[in-house]
């Protein structure tokens, strides 16, 4: 039985909620808090990205031992490259951590859909930051909000601080989309 068909029966095996629903249900949730955390603080705690590769590796191994394997040596390839753009600058090492946890979660076939998502949607925030940039420049910056507002309110602020002080990208968002994107494709949403 190939990988898919695999998948497939155990999702069909348990149910319209099955495991594989939860799983996938999960590792969005997870993601979703990353994204929000890196936008917030520009931070991404380990533990979500250990919680994405625990969700991951779990569903690989209901495939079988060599998929997990497989994939851990994708992530582990992917792992290595971003760490070179990290030794560089490009990439926050949070964002690496991130990138390499959704990969143990994926077909290895399916990585380059993570990456090119993900690479889309970096694309896409970096024009909304510079577009940002733009914007403050005639508007002028605010600072950050008091403690006392909603935390919509103090994120949107600081961001706004932030961009107008030339602060870095969030790609931990980017990354957050192009993983959501992967792992719902993957498991067939």
């Amino acid at each position: 039985m190939g990988e898919t068909s695999q998948q497939l029966f155990l999702q069909k095996g348990l149910g319209s909620m099955g495991w594989v629903t939860i799983v996938a249900s999960l590792s969005v949730i997870v993601l979703l808090l990353a994204a929000w955390n890196d936008i917030a603080t520009r931070l991404i705690p380990d533990c979500l990205s250990i919680a994405i590769a625990v969700l991951g590796a779990t569903t690989r191994l209901m495939i079988g031992p060599t998929a997990l394997s497989l994939s851990v040596a994708v992530a582990l390839g992917v792992f290595a490259f971003l760490l070179f753009l990290h030794a560089r600058g490009g990439l926050g090492g949070g964002d690496v951590k991130l990138a390499a946890a959704v990969c143990v979660g994926l077909p290895p076939a399916e990585v380059w859909r993570f990456i090119i998502v993900t690479s889309l949607a970096g694309g896409i925030l970096a024009v909304l930051h510079l577009l940002g940039r733009l914007a403050l420049r005639r508007s002028g910056a605010s600072p950050p909000a008091p403690a006392g507002s909603s935390p919509l309110i103090r994120v949107l602020r600081t961001e706004r601080w932030r961009i107008a002080r030339g602060g870095p990208l969030s790609y931990g968002v980017a990354i957050a989309c192009g993983g959501i994107w992967a792992i719902l494709e993957s498991r067939g949403f």
